[in-house]
């Protein structure tokens, strides 16, 4: 059975416009000597956000295209310091100086047939969208690309993944030389780039094809949600599954301080793809498309445009024309605290990225708005006296979209957050819709469950309600043509309650997850959402397609605040190591079927490191007693519990890509935002390395006996009655 961080219990709030509550008496909160205080703070805290203050926020925020490192960027963090500050929290910015690119001059030619043309990218429009024509609005284009110019045949490569270029190598088409075009969907950006680069080709055109989020999933916008065939997606291409942040100062925070010859050269560096990269609509795709020949396409690889798909190579031939304005630029970070009254020492974070590709209404305006409001219920019950127990620590990352470039600046700035940080929290895209989804470490997820109980939703009973409710009928179910990571993967392992999804990259939490070892969580509540990265994902779409009410913002000001709340003044800390072994247990047995399939009739024995974990999860259960029943000495109780969490790091980080340094989560190398399980030992199997996987098989069962250890140390029922 499960650690349950609390009771089961209902908290029901009845929501109006103005934020007024109606609670049902719940029963005492597991993890509290005195669970009454807490849950009249939360009463009180659940009363405050306030759905139209949420919309101010947001037509604020929105208000001008802000991208990382502009003018109106800082304008948008000068906002966020304004309301922390009101809030009562002690506010000041993180500055750092980061290598990023604007765009300069970006074109993609035709250049035979010579009588078909096309000069893209063509500007983003429709009918009656009141933002688009702004000046301000960005040239599509994808960051962390090199300037280039390349003119070639053009070859269709699907999603651009490596399954897609193995299916092509098979057909007998190459593409070096080429130009691919492949369609955005099922992989990262970064990774399609690298693979392109891998295959030789000389450049990569990435697109948006109308069967992934554009009309054939639905009407485009501005009749409805989706992707209409002018919308371009920008994005990065850094690859950030080799290691996130500035790409000159991995491991190190790039301040402004630093000295040039301390980074390394950009020309040098591992996260840069070396192929010119850069986006066009679908319309702009379609003459490109409609004039290849060769093959047609598998089933599979047919899009939503009407005409037959062939994989070319040519006749379609492009030039490409790339002139990037690369410059150190200083971004922003705003970051405020409340101290904490019990352990100041010990910090809760909670954050959300600023930045936009343009208006970013949904990514990320609505993770700000919603902060902005938890953040507002604090300041509450700040002014009633009420304080937290351990540090609050709330930030507004920037440059998050470039390559998480704030968040792991910051990170990277304060290694001592490996020894005092006890949680980080996380909210990006928190409301493109009403079906609410998580991710988090398994020792966090029966605690995003549980506070999910006590916030109501707005289309009734509580937000966890509505959640299983969505999972029996299956609408959680992620479509395999999704192009954003907005809504949330299957988790690796299964479980029987409603599904908590694995954290992999993407977001912010990386550097606290997966370089300094802090438990992590993300959440958000998705819906049909298909102007990702354009600039149709404004203030006119969200009031439209995502949350006309802002009642959905509610919701989330008040999970994302009931998070930080709690973590702050449980006494025990709710980490469940019992779930953590139990899943790890899964991790290990998927990675023993995917060995015998990679070294057929080798001998690899998984069994050692299924014992580890199920060692952990014996060790989970045991401390579970003192988390459910806490003793007199809490403080020995959570020293025991943050060492065991600490345990999981590698010293030495995963082969061949050591800023990652957790043992049991990394993004994957060929996936880029998906998270894979175990991954020195599953690195080791896609590398076919039977040695390397023996090598990380002892370096797994290392770190959860040590881990187990820590649980289970001598005294432990002794010091903890004391």
């Amino acid at each position: 059975m499960s650690i349950r961080c609390f009771h089961l219990f209902a908290i029901v709030l009845l929501l109006g416009a103005g934020g007024a509550q109606n609670l049902r008496k719940p029963g005492p909160l597991t993890g509290f000597l005195h669970s009454q205080q807490e849950l009249a703070a939360e009463s009180r805290f659940a009363a405050i956000p306030d759905p139209k203050l949420a919309e101010e926020h947001l037509r604020i925020l929105t208000a001008a295209p802000h991208i990382a490192g502009s003018p109106e960027d800082k304008v948008t963090a000068d906002y966020v310091a304004g309301k922390f500050q009101a809030a009562g929290l002690k506010t000041e910015f993180a500055e750092y100086r980061v290598w990023m690119n604007y765009p300069q001059e970006i074109s993609v030619d035709m250049t035979a047939p010579a009588d078909v043309h096309l000069h893209a990218p063509s500007r983003e429009h429709v009918d009656g969208d009141p933002y688009q024509e702004d000046p301000r609005v960005v040239t599509p284009f994808n960051a962390m690309s090199p300037s280039g110019d390349a003119e070639a045949p053009v070859v269709y490569a699907n999603y651009g993944n490596a399954a897609d270029f193995e299916t092509l190598t098979k057909m007998n088409i190459s593409v070096r030389g080429k130009i691919v075009i492949a369609r955005y969907g099922q992989n990262y950006r970064g990774t399609k780039a690298q693979l392109a680069e891998e295959h030789g080709a000389a450049g990569l055109i990435l697109y948006s094809d109308p069967a992934d989020d554009g009309r054939q999933r639905g009407a485009p916008y501005p009749q409805g949600p989706w992707r209409p065939d002018t919308g371009i997606q920008r994005g990065s291409i850094s690859l950030i599954a080799r290691f996130p942040g500035d790409v000159t100062t991995p491991g190190f925070a790039s301040l402004p301080t630093i000295a040039d010859s301390k980074r390394i050269r950009p020309e040098d560096s591992p996260a840069l793809p070396r192929i010119p990269t850069t986006p066009i609509s679908a319309a702009d795709a379609t003459p490109i498309l409609q004039h290849l020949s060769g093959p047609e396409v598998p089933k599979e690889w047919k899009g939503g445009l009407p005409f037959t798909y062939r994989v070319g190579p040519g006749p379609a031939t492009v030039k490409l024309h790339l002139k990037q304005d690369y410059q150190f630029r200083t971004i922003w970070d705003v970051i405020g605290t409340v101290r904490g009254s019990t352990w100041p020492d010990a910090l809760v974070i909670a954050g959300n990225h600023r930045d936009a590709w343009v208006y970013g209404a949904v990514d990320p305006g609505s993770g700000t708005a919603a902060m902005l409001e938890a953040v507002h219920g604090i300041g509450e019950l700040l002014r009633s006296g009420w304080r937290p127990k351990r540090t609050l620590v709330f930030c507004s990352w920037d440059g998050e979209e470039q390559g998480l470039l704030g968040s792991t600046e910051w990170g990277e700035a304060h290694p001592e957050l490996e020894q005092t940080a006890v949680a980080y929290f996380n909210t990006d895209m928190a409301v493109s819709g009403p079906k609410f989804g998580a991710a988090a470490v398994p020792s966090l997820k029966q605690f995003v469950r549980d506070i999910t109980k006590a916030v109501a939703d707005p289309q009734g009973g509580t937000v966890y309600d509505r959640w299983m409710a969505l999972n029996s009928s299956g609408a959680l179910r992620v479509d395999s043509r999704e192009t954003s990571t907005s809504t949330y993967r299957a988790p690796l392992a299964g479980n029987h309650d409603v599904p908590v999804s694995d954290l992999g990259s993407g977001s912010d939490y990386a550097v606290f997850l997966q370089h300094l070892g802090i438990a992590s969580t993300d959440v958000g509540s998705s819906g049909d959402y298909g102007v990702y990265h354009s600039a149709f994902d404004n203030f006119l779409w969200f009031q439209k397609f995502a949350d006309p009410d802002f009642r959905q913002e509610q919701k989330m000001a008040r999970v994302f605040g009931f998070e930080a709340i709690r973590m702050a003044d449980i006494d025990v800390l709710p980490y469940d190591f019992k779930e953590y072994g139990e899943e790890i247990e899964q991790y290990i047995v998927s990675a023993r079927e995917r060995a015998k399939a990679v070294f057929p009739g080798a001998s690899l024995d998984f069994e050692p490191a299924l014992e580890a974990a199920r060692r952990l999860a014996a060790a989970g259960k045991m401390i579970s007693v003192y988390q459910n029943h806490p003793p007199a000495n809490v403080s020995a109780v959570n020293t025991i519990l943050l060492s065991a969490n600490r345990a999981l790091l590698l010293k030495a980080g995963i082969p061949g890509r050591p800023w990652f340094r957790h043992a049991i989560y990394a993004p994957g190398r060929r996936a880029g935002y998906a998270a894979v399980a175990i991954p020195g030992v599953n690195d080791s199997l896609e590398a076919a390395d039977i040695e390397g996987t023996r090598a990380q098989l002892t370096a797994l069962i290392d770190v959860l006996d040590d881990a187990s250890r820590k649980l289970m140390r001598s005294g432990t029922r002794s010091s903890l009655a004391k």
